[in-house]
């Protein structure tokens, strides 16, 4: 405040400043829409009343069995029921929600429980084993304590000292809560991948999680009472924020446990699906699953996808199925989307692959995001509207997280010159639009000539028998590295290394031929991002040489 007369005697106070967090969503879907539902999962249904009064008993049981604000409370679940209700109930609280990729191993989960602390560890029971190893490897202090999740779906033997349901039921469904006493306070904690070493934790706050709770709403164009499937994992930064948007707009969460072309299309025909998020593979999957599996869908569906530059045929090939897709772009460290690429109007008249391409673009920040830029990382210039000089991605605003738990060096390196620093490279094309090149570390340098993997990728991706593939670089004796295609196919495809490198050839400057052509499933994380480091391990293995990280 500057101290003038438009300050002085009208400080903040209780009556006009309030912390924003997205915990204030639930109790107004429950007192506006008690009776509407809230949740479904196989069978059940819950109505937002019952949300509300679960989550209340959650926050309850957790604070008698001693959990302290400020502490984290892990959960390791798929996309079912108690998922969505810790998203309320953990930083109910006043804890800190720590989810857990449930394709990690005994060694990663032990690793992530014992660098936050975490008192508590929700685990769904088709991951005790895992967990059990996990929990072996931590000292007998450092355990948390372990509530199993069951359901009708699950399997596995117990190993918590009670079950989710009977440690509800020790909460008071009338707990009194409240907001956080500072909208900076950390709501939940997500870690990255740590493709080569131990991951970093993503800390982020009540503020941006608010923020962009609703700047998913605007994005997607949502009306009131969405219904909305979930397909993309809850423990991937926070389902992108999306439990919270259904609470602000009392809409209704369908859980999927598994995610399959089948499951996803009898959960769109059922409950009249409206919006949903997946990767690019997972639409892939959709649009190439029989015709039997669209029967009965009489109405289009939003849908937002991200997390690995999708082939810009995705987009016109899932309109023609009754998708209409919206490209969204963003980090863990971004609370999951933070950029979005408008359509506009005049694309319609395009050619359809013209109009595709356009789209397939990561394109400006969101509306709650301030800025996203592309500069160069040394000189921190931006790069000109040209579509061809390269930089770095950086974002600027208030859904960007707090930091990395217990990493000052790596939190000040991301945050150098007042900008976060994605990794990501890219260009601005003429008319503003940013567009993904590569990741810093996937660049394939040849002869003193930087391409880009992702530029290969689209290509290989245009040919009608190619799903989904992954170029990294290989050892060569005479330009250093060179491009090395990792493709998978369709199912009955007879696309052989020969034809797929000619149809390269029709579309690539020479030097930007893939050497080599691998046929085979790509290795993926549970968001459906291809595990390019396994990819560089094979390339290593296969073509020799010692140009790759471990």
């Amino acid at each position: 405040m500057t101290g003038g007369m438009f300050d002085r005697g009208l400080e903040p106070n209780a009556a006009n400043h309030v912390a924003l967090s997205p915990l204030s969503f639930l109790p107004k879907a429950a007192l506006l829409y008690p009776d509407r539902t809230a949740i479904i999962q196989g069978e059940r249904r819950q109505s937002w009343a019952e949300t509300y009064a679960r989550c209340r008993r959650l926050a309850s049981a957790l604070t008698r069995l001693g959990v302290r604000p400020g502490e984290a409370v892990a959960i390791l679940a798929p996309n079912t029921l108690p998922m969505v209700e810790a998203h309320f109930g953990i930083p109910m609280a006043g804890a800190i929600i720590n989810t857990l990729n449930t394709r990690l191993d005994a060694a990663s989960i032990a690793f992530q429980l014992q660098h936050c602390a975490a008192c508590v560890l929700l685990a769904d029971r088709a991951f005790n084993t895992t967990v059990a190893r996990a929990l072996a490897l931590l000292a007998e202090t450092a355990r948390p304590h372990v509530v199993d999740i069951d359901d009708a779906e699950t399997q596995g033997e117990p190993i918590g000292t009670c079950e989710y349901e009977s440690f509800l039921a020790t909460g008071d469904p009338d707990f009194a809560w409240s907001l956080p006493p500072h909208e900076w306070d950390a709501i939940s904690l997500n870690y990255t991948s740590g493709t080569t070493g131990n991951p970093k934790g993503v800390v982020a706050h009540h503020r941006g999680a608010y923020l962009n709770a609703l700047n998913n709403a605007f994005t997607m164009n949502m009306q009131r009472h969405p219904v909305y499937l979930w397909v993309v994992p809850m423990f991937h930064c926070n389902g992108w924020c999306f439990a919270w948007t259904i609470a602000a707009l009392a809409g209704t969460s369908v859980c999927l446990r598994r995610v399959e072309p089948a499951a996803i299309f009898h959960a769109i025909r059922t409950h009249r699906v409206t919006a949903m998020s997946a990767a690019p593979i997972i639409y892939t999957a959709m649009i190439d699953a029989p015709d039997a599996l669209r029967e009965g869908i009489t109405h289009r569906v939003t849908g937002t996808t991200g997390g690995a530059p999708p082939p810009s045929r995705t987009f016109s090939r899932a309109a023609e199925i009754g998708i209409d897709l919206i490209h969204i772009y963003g980090l863990t460290e971004t609370y999951g989307p933070a950029a979005v690429c408008p359509v506009q109007a005049d694309w319609a008249a395009l050619p359809p692959d013209a109009r595709a391409r356009k789209v397939a673009r990561q394109g400006f920040a969101s509306l709650a995001q301030e800025d996203m830029t592309v500069r160069d990382p040394a000189t921190m210039a931006e790069v000109p509207h040209d579509g061809a000089t390269v930089g770095e991605i950086m974002f600027r605003g208030n859904i960007v997280m707090k930091g990395y738990l217990k990493n000052p060096e790596a939190t000040a390196e991301s945050f150098a010159g007042g900008w976060f620093h994605t990794g990501d490279l890219a260009v601005v094309e003429p008319d503003g639009y940013v567009r993904v090149r590569d990741r810093g570390k996937d660049v394939i340098i040849s002869g003193g000539e930087n391409i880009s993997s992702v530029e290969l990728e689209e290509v290989l991706c245009r040919h009608p028998d190619v799903i989904a593939a992954g170029v990294v670089a290989r050892p060569d004796a005479k330009w250093g590295e060179a491009p090395a295609a990792f493709v998978e196919v369709r199912d009955g495809a007879t696309i052989t290394e020969p034809a797929l490198l000619s149809f390269c050839r029709e579309h690539l400057a020479g030097f930007k031929m893939p050497k080599s052509v691998t046929f085979g499933p790509l290795p993926r994380t549970s968001t459906g991002k291809v595990q390019k480091f396994l990819l560089r391990q094979t390339a290593q293995s296969m073509f020799g040489g010692n140009l790759f990280e471990s």
